[in-house]
Parts: C-alpha cells; structure tokens; sequence
C-alpha cells in the first residue's frame, strides 16, 4: 500500500518497488512505473498501484468423481503481474488520495477469477476419472490441468498475468471412503505383518533348535571326548601300571640277580677261604706229619691248654713219659754234638 502524506493543499505519493505506478492527471497517465515518488494535488491526480511481486493464491473446492465419489483438492496458485498496464486497464487498481488504500477490491476480485477458472479445469478431470485414479495420479494431473489451462486462458493472458508455479497440496475423499479404501490396504499390511511376525517367530524358533541341536552336539561331543580322556586316562594308567610294575619285576630281577651273584661271590669265597683253610691244614698236618712223637704231644698238651680254663688232675703214665723222656734225651744228645 502507498505512504500519502498530506501538507495543506500539496500531498505526497511514496509507493515501493514491488508496485507498479500509474500516476493521471485530469484523466491523463502523466507518470508510471515502479516505485514512483512524487507531490500531487488531490483535486486533480488520481493513482493507480499494481503489484509486482509473487503472489501466492490458496485454493479448495470440492468434486464429485466418475464413480460418484465426492473429493476435495486443496493447492496454492503462485502469478506475478508481466504486464501492470494492462491489468489495470481490465482491474480497478485505483488507491484512495487521502489514505493510499484501493478504492475497490482488485486483489480479491483476481483471486476469485484465478479461483474460479482454477477449480473449472480441476473439476473436469475430476468429474471424468473414477476416485482411485484420482488418489493416484490426481496430484501430478490436476496441477498439469490446472497449469495448462491459466497458462493458455486467452482472458489470464489478455491481463497480463503470469502464472509462475501450481502446487497441489491435497486431494482427498471424504473419511468414510479414505477409511474404506485404507481397510484392504490396512488388512494387507497388518497380515504381512503377521507374516513377518510369523516368520519372525519361525525364524526364532529355528534359531533355537540350531542353538538346542548346537548344545546337544556341543553335549555329544563333549561326551565323546570326556568319554576319550577317560578311555586314554585308563589307558595311561594301566601303562603306568605295567611299567610300575616292569620296573619292579626289573627291580626284584636286579636285585635277586644282585642276591645271587653276591651269593654265589660269598660261596665262592667261602670255597676259597675253606679251600685255603684246607691247604693249610693239610700243610700243617704235613708239618705235624714230620715231627716226633714227642713234639706232636707237647704242642697237643699246649693247645689242649689253651682250651682248658682249669686243671684239677694231670696223670702221667709211663707210656706216655717213657717215649716223651726218650726223645727229650736224643734231643741234647743232638744238641751237645753240635
């Protein structure tokens, strides 16, 4: 909207440059342009302020399709002004002198024709496309409906509008048909869903017996193996046994064979001694074999006296001292010869 600003009989126009200007005087265009800044005189300028910018325009509007169906499209119209001069030849853009407000309703009344001409191409499709086709494809078509046909409306392009962009933002049936139409897709899913949690279940009930038959194997095997360590364990003891018991039999052999031999060296040297003490009884006896008779009493009295702890009688007969004098007296016989 534009700044007026009165000073007594003089008033001043500021407009912004998104608005285009046509500035009149007593009924001739004198000035125009965007953004216009200039002192007037109220009694005889009269202005007129298009807009340049983008506007967006909402529209809603409810349908009935081929298969009576009822159906609402909700969307936003964006146009911007390419040609100003020929708008407001066609729309009242005039603004008020004293307040810079429009006179009339321009804005509204384009958007009731934009609105309109919008919801005539839309209901087309609409009322010739069964309401499943219309949930499918009815946002691509209805925007290219709607696009196509403001673009080439001979009365939009004549007013110098251009339409920048159609957006359709919804398209739906009313709630019992939405719920209807949502119960099979609904029903799909939820038993996919089941599906998947049955599967799910399967999947984890089969997980669990391959973990059970995992912990049986684990189990069998385990078994086999404390089955094999009890087996080689015996196995280990009874060698252990039967060497124990080798080395034993090796350590009786070896030690009966040590009794043995050193039997046999005792006997051996009991022979030896025996037979050496036998030698040399024999060579004393033939010593004693050599001496007279007399000698061989007298060392038998002296070692008979060895033996005897006491004498209490002695008894000399004359056999005995008659060969004993005998010999004593050849004896100094000898002696004196010598």
């Amino acid at each position: 909207m534009a700044e007026i600003r009165n000073y007594g009989l003089f008033r001043h126009f500021r407009s912004s440059p998104a608005m285009f200007v046509l500035r009149y005087r007593r009924g001739k265009r004198v000035a125009s342009g965007p953004g216009l800044t200039f002192w007037f005189l109220p009694l005889s300028a009269s202005m007129a302020e298009v807009p340049l910018d983008d506007r967006e325009l909402p529209f809603a509007f409810h349908g009935r399709s081929s298969d009576f169906q009822d159906v609402t499209t909700q969307g936003v119209i964006t146009y911007r002004v390419a040609e100003p001069q020929e708008l407001a030849a066609h729309v009242d853009f005039t603004v008020d002198s004293s307040s810079g407000s429009y006179e009339a309703q321009p804005l509204e009344k384009l958007a009731g024709l934009l609105t309109q001409l919008a919801q005539q191409h839309a209901l087309a499709y609409v009322t010739e496309t069964p309401i499943r086709r219309i949930l499918t494809e009815g946002y691509s078509t209805i925007r290219e409906r709607v696009t196509a046909g403001l673009e080439q409306d001979a009365g939009i392009a004549g007013m110098g509008i251009h339409i920048a962009t159609v957006r359709v933002a919804a398209v739906q049936p009313t709630a019992e048909l939405e719920r209807a139409l949502e119960m099979p897709t609904r029903e799909k899913i939820q038993q996919e869903a089941d599906q998947a949690t049955f599967e799910r279940r399967a999947l984890a009930v089969e997980k669990e017996r391959a973990i059970e038959e995992n912990e049986l194997q684990n189990r069998i095997e385990l078994a086999r193996r404390e089955e094999e360590l009890i087996r080689q364990t015996g196995q280990n003891e009874r060698r252990r046994a039967e060497e124990t018991a080798l080395a034993k039999k090796l350590e009786v052999s070896a030690s009966a064979e040590c009794k043995r031999i050193a039997a046999e060296a005792d006997a051996e040297r009991i022979r030896m001694v025996e037979r050496a003490r036998v030698e040399s009884e024999r060579e004393r006896m033939d010593v004693y074999r050599e001496l007279p008779t007399g000698v061989m009493l007298g060392l038998a009295a002296r070692e008979l006296a060895t033996k005897l702890e006491r004498i209490d009688h002695l008894n000399l007969t004359p056999e005995l001292l008659g060969p004993m004098l005998s010999d004593l007296v050849q004896a100094g016989t000898r002696r004196l010869e010598k």
